[in-house]
């Protein structure tokens, strides 16, 4: 199988538009017939870059690689000529999609050959972009199968109502972004694709298109709340907002609930080598924990839900054995839509587990609570600290927004413990908030004052430019 057979089905559902950008749109089988235009002019080629934003050439050149049986690698177009070349240059062979030629793929073409797509559902489908946080960016493949898998295994065919919309305003080089897409066309749903994102705007579209479903990553939903001066945002048509890609501080979410009080809160987990989310904290999951007197069951707010149908989590110990319900450990997830594949190497184990690389914990009921990446742990004297659980406290101070919380060398303690904070305070008040909270040794040694934290796009904390500045300074 292959994933033009999601674009084929949403072409036989009907003659209505299915995807909306800069005031045009297309139904499914304008899309359809622009594919496959674009797929003769693909085949024989190593790959499809893809170097644009949200737009309806987007869908065509995705569809038109894989009716071309040929990868498509959608590339972060705002990198620096330096970066980017790099990048290409890893593509020899490759058609090169820049502005112009993504406007090319728009024209029509009424008397296109329909191709048959090719079948080979092991075949690489997508090259996505880690967002190289801590390392040099590596390409994730991501085959038919595993697209499809994740699609066939959450969504049911056309069962959105009628007139569902949904909004899209998540990178196109983001695997968010490319699920979106393929999710949206399978359940029915038009998708309207913003450009570039603004909070204004996004509220405005929501409006004026009467958009049903969203999805934003932390730093959307941060400014978007921050665009709301009262506690009602006026958009009593959105059922469904999703959140995720990284940590989303509790007060955001509490804030969000209050001023999209009819709108149903989705928390979704996952990474670009599992072909999107594999746990979700659904809408009754935010209900409960934002009503309830039980402590766990509010604390479950800050948890990213359960495994999706077909995915088992798996939480290890440092010594490579299953954790009991409530111990930390690192995070193993295995099902069909996980790839785990960078360049031809796979990464799963022998029993086909892939280890995430982040640190968490599952409780008694199964839900998942991340608590940073394995990488981010800080040793202090000899102890196990995770920086989310401190920085979960410093977010709960009145006078804190961000925080992000490091481990910088120590001679007599192996590391000493660093907060930076964007918001006001005194560093010793702020100390014993946290030592009040948790316990000595995981109090900030230090408490350092910035405007704001280096992030990706798409709001992961680049953690490693943090401890780079801090170390030149702070030595």
């Amino acid at each position: 199988m292959n994933i033009t057979m999601i674009l084929e089905m949403a072409a036989s559902a009907g003659d209505r538009a299915v995807i909306t950008a800069g005031g045009r749109s297309l139904t499914a089988a304008e899309l359809l017939r622009r594919a496959h235009a674009a797929a003769h002019r693909f085949r024989g080629r190593q790959a499809v870059v893809h170097l644009g934003a949200n737009q309806l050439a987007y869908p065509v050149a995705l569809f038109g690689a894989a009716l071309a049986g040929v990868p498509f690698v959608p590339v972060n177009y705002r990198l620096g000529e330096q970066q980017l070349n790099a990048l290409l240059a890893r593509h020899p062979g490759a058609v090169v999609l820049r502005p112009a030629d993504l406007d090319a793929l728009l024209d029509e073409r009424p008397d296109v050959e329909f191709l048959d797509p090719p079948q080979d559902q092991d075949s690489v489908a997508v090259l996505l972009y880690t967002s190289g946080t801590t390392a040099e960016p590596k390409a994730a493949v991501l085959r038919h199968r595993h697209l499809l898998a994740y699609v066939l295994n959450t969504q049911e065919f056309a069962s959105a109502e009628e007139g569902d919309a949904s909004l899209v305003a998540v990178p196109p080089y983001h695997v968010a972004g490319l699920m979106n897409l393929l999710t949206n066309l399978y359940s029915g749903r038009r998708i309207v694709y913003l450009e570039a994102f603004d909070p204004r705007q996004w509220l405005e579209t929501v409006r004026g298109e009467r958009i049903s479903h969203a999805l934003v990553v932390p730093t959307m939903l941060a400014r978007i709340v921050a665009e709301v001066p009262g506690d009602d945002a006026g958009t009593p048509l959105l059922r469904s907002l999703a959140y995720g890609g990284a940590r989303t501080p509790g007060p955001i979410v509490e804030r969000a609930l209050r001023i999209f009080p009819q709108t149903g809160f989705v928390n979704a987990y996952g990474l670009t080598e599992t072909a999107s989310s594999i746990a979700v904290l659904g809408p009754d999951d935010h209900w409960q924990a934002s009503v309830s007197d039980d402590p766990a069951v509010r604390d479950r707010l800050g948890s990213v839900g359960r495994a999706l149908p077909g995915i088992e989590i798996q939480i290890r110990t440092d010594d490579d054995k299953p954790a009991p319900a409530g111990e930390s450990g690192l995070v193993f997830v295995r099902g069909e839509q996980i790839s785990g594949e960078y360049g031809g190497r796979s990464a799963l184990d022998a029993a086909g587990w892939f280890a995430t690389r982040d640190r968490g914990r599952l409780d008694a009921e199964g839900y998942l609570f991340i608590e940073g990446r394995a990488d981010d742990t800080i040793i202090r004297g000899g102890e196990n600290i995770a920086p989310a659980e401190i920085e979960d406290v410093l977010l709960a101070h009145p006078g804190i927004v961000e925080a992000a919380v490091v481990g910088l060398p120590d001679p007599e303690w192996g590391q000493r413990i660093v907060a930076i904070v964007v918001g006001a305070g005194d560093p010793a008040e702020i100390r014993q908030w946290v030592r009040d909270r948790l316990r000595s040794s995981k109090t900030p040694d230090a408490i350092v004052f910035r405007a704001e934290l280096p992030k990706t796009e798409t709001g992961k904390l680049l953690r490693r430019t943090l401890l780079a500045e801090l170390e030149t300074t702070h030595a």
